[in-house]
């Protein structure tokens, strides 16, 4: 019988899993995770720690137990995988509960390792109520932080540090978020973000601080977090702190067995989402993805593309012939009402993958002006000036930004040029949109700069 072994089970690994089963029915699958917990969203975390749910269970959605009972796979959880023999198709693990080791045979393997919290090596790091966002454990660990917790600092700009900055407020805790970077949200363009930064500081004044990073952490006489010192010498008062510097790929399992990483430090898979080792596979945050618009590897870790990576994964895994494209980057967040969208290159990527750029930005309503609950919106669409082909789109506002960067990610997808994208016949009622969206309208100022 052919063994097909998992090495992870979180989203991609469980999903992979449970689309290998229904393909083929006589495939022996098990799974292997360092983890308690399996097929649960990481990205629902900040909105559990802010209390849109209290259960944290709702984050999972398999035990082991139901997942075993359903797709008929073994699970090993608190199983560490120490090596992969290629040579041998067998892999050594370590239970981490009895520390015995074994060896387990295998026809195929998925490295679904996932990626692992950025982590710097601050003077302090150890102390008391830091923490990195990653697992189900981290997201209880915060909560429960958070109920004697007065005063919180997230280190980082990005998707995770905004979701949370969020929260934190919602909790009413008194938080500051800190960017060593000169703008928040790097995939957006500098004027993107700084407006951005301007509508969150509506919301809460003088919580942001650019240009700037941790020195060192400082405890009090209980070894718990009192003090952040800066690299600028301020110094903050918290007794919370989120390190949310982004993640970075977990490859090293794969790299010592000789599995080839890519120029972007994930690994290197083909469409097939196969390695350069014929019957190990690659799915989910360790691995690059191609992106669609410069047709270069890319790593961007985000739980809509690991689900499809994994579909496709399990459909060649069980023996049919799937093919994954790639990805445009698409992603959506919020803070508050203020909504926060993006797909395909931004004007700065655009510019470094070396396109001749135009580019629009559209401030408008997102409805009819007279309706009630229209809201300004703006958008900004990216172009090559020789083609006129769409590159990328972003959008920022308190109205229906998300649905506008969808439809372009279409475009995108369908390789559309600006005159391509006025024809789309995009639906209207006052309730909904404008007569003419508000992306028809950056289109045609487009087309007439190409």
């Amino acid at each position: 019988m052919e063994h097909l072994i998992i090495i992870g089970a979180a989203a991609a690994g469980t999903k992979a899993a449970a689309k290998a089963r229904r393909e083929n029915l006589n495939l022996k699958i098990t799974l292997f995770t360092e983890e308690e917990n399996i097929s649960y969203s990481a990205c629902g975390i900040p909105f559990y720690i802010g209390g849109e749910f209290d259960d944290y269970k709702k984050l999972i959605e398999y035990t082991p137990f139901e997942f075993e009972k359903e797709i008929n796979a073994k699970v090993f959880i608190l199983h560490k995988v120490l090596e992969i023999f290629p040579k041998k198709n067998s892999i050594k693990v370590k239970n981490l509960v009895t520390e015995d080791i074994f060896e387990e045979k295998y026809t195929k393997l998925l490295i679904a390792t996932g990626a692992k919290p950025v982590k710097p090596p601050f003077d302090g790091i150890e102390t008391k109520n830091i923490f990195t966002v990653r697992r189900v454990n981290d997201a209880i660990a915060i909560k429960k932080s958070t109920k004697k917790a007065k005063k919180a600092v997230i280190i980082g700009g990005g998707y995770i540090g905004i979701e949370l900055f969020e929260a934190f407020l919602k909790l009413g805790l008194e938080t500051k978020l800190i960017e060593k970077q000169n703008q928040i949200m790097a995939v957006l363009d500098f004027e993107m973000a700084d407006n951005l930064k301007k509508m969150i500081e509506k919301e809460s004044p003088n919580s942001i601080i650019l240009s700037d990073s941790v020195k060192k952490f400082i405890p009090n006489s209980k070894g718990e977090l009192e003090k952040i010192e800066l690299e600028s010498k301020r110094l903050i008062e918290a007794d919370l702190a989120i390190i949310a510097l982004g993640v970075r790929p977990n490859v090293k399992l794969a790299q010592n067995a000789g599995i080839k990483i890519g120029e972007t430090g994930a690994i290197e898979v083909n469409k097939h989402m196969r390695t350069n080792i014929n019957n190990i596979y690659a799915a989910g945050d360790c691995c690059e993805k191609n992106n669609m618009i410069s047709q270069k590897p890319s790593w961007i870790p985000l739980g809509s593309t690991a689900n499809k990576e994994a579909r496709v994964a399990g459909l060649n895994l069980a023996g049919k012939n799937a093919e994954f494209e790639g990805v445009l980057g698409s992603a959506v967040t919020r803070f508050f009402d203020i909504n926060i969208s993006l797909t395909g290159l931004s004007e700065k990527a655009a510019i470094q993958q070396g396109y001749d750029v135009s580019a629009v930005t559209i401030d408008s309503k997102d409805k009819a002006g007279y309706m009630k609950d229209s809201a300004m919106i703006s958008i900004k669409i990216i172009a090559d000036k020789k083609t006129g082909k769409l590159l990328g789109a972003q959008g920022i506002g308190y109205g229906d930004v998300d649905k506008r960067i969808n439809i372009i990610a279409a475009a995108l997808c369908a390789k559309m040029t600006t005159k391509d994208y006025i024809n789309i016949d995009i639906t209207y009622a006052p309730p909904f949109s404008r007569a003419i969206d508000i992306t028809t309208t950056a289109a045609y100022k487009l087309d007439k700069i190409n």
